[in-house]
């Protein structure tokens, strides 16, 4: 079952060469998170074969997946009925949706329920802005970004995905709100000098290794300074707050509301002292 955050329909197979290397290897190795895998071989191969300027990319944009690439193309048949072409199409952009909404970032706005119905309060709520410089890991489309800029002095925006980097670089340019700047980085790698940061905020980042991402966001915040870990609203039973419970492990303050789309919302944060 899918997130429901496009229609794949409407999307062109050549979204995959605004990926990056990163999201490339995920889904090569993930099966575009489909637990059918021949069934997702088989729709990507056909499409590779289609369209040989994505295969191209893939294999170049990311060398350690070429391999697979060519393996997959290899053992697809080469198919020219257009609606059977098509529907491989589909199917790959689906199983990737997350990724491929990305391309849009205009779309996220709207269709990301934990964007669209989030409240920006509830980021005021749990540290002061006022005048601080302000790291946001994972900024997506800016849903923390533009919130937190209303108010402080600066918000650096880290973002992996350049067309997520551009959406908010022209937002905020359209926007007159000169205190944003995006940069890419990755929450294991951020390219900041220690302790430079009054507040290191997240949502939905943190987790894959937990150790060294918030070792990470430590070194880059000032003694004294916030760790904020922000998700965006939920749906009833989409709550993240038992898995998030490793933060309290390490000594991470949980907070805890209804959000508006009638699911409980867990934030965290923890202030730093080195």
């Amino acid at each position: 079952m899918g997130l429901g955050w496009i229609n794949p329909e409407e999307y062109s197979f050549n979204s995959f060469l605004l990926m990056e290397r990163f999201q490339i290897g995920l889904m090569m190795e993930s099966n575009g998170w489909r637990n059918n895998k021949d069934e997702w071989t088989y729709s990507m191969g056909v499409a590779l074969n289609a369209n040989p300027a994505v295969k191209w990319y893939l294999e170049h944009r990311c060398p350690g997946c070429a391999g697979l690439v060519r393996e997959i193309s290899a053992k697809a048949p080469t198919v020219t009925d257009a609606a059977e072409i098509r529907k491989a199409e589909v199917y790959a952009l689906a199983s990737v949706e997350d990724f491929v909404i990305h391309t849009t970032p205009e779309v996220m706005e709207t269709n990301c329920q934990y964007i669209r119905d989030w409240d920006k309060e509830r980021l005021y709520e749990m540290a002061d802005f006022k005048d601080k410089t302000v790291l946001d890991v994972g900024a997506g489309s800016g849903r923390l970004t533009f919130a937190a800029a209303a108010l402080a002095k600066e918000v650096y925006a880290a973002e992996p995905v350049e067309t997520l980097r551009e959406f908010i670089r022209v937002k905020a340019r359209n926007g007159h709100m000169t205190n944003i700047r995006a940069a890419e980085a990755l929450v294991t790698s951020i390219p900041y000098p220690d302790s430079f940061f009054d507040i290191v905020m997240s949502g939905h980042v943190v987790g894959d290794d937990w150790d060294a991402e918030i070792a990470e966001l430590t070194r880059v915040c000032k003694p004294g300074g916030w760790l904020l870990d922000c998700p965006g609203d939920e749906t009833p039973g989409g709550d993240r707050g038992e898995q998030q419970d490793e933060l309290v492990m390490r000594g991470w303050e949980k907070m805890c509301y209804l959000g508006n789309g009638g699911g409980y919302v867990y934030r965290y944060r923890k202030q730093v002292w080195k």
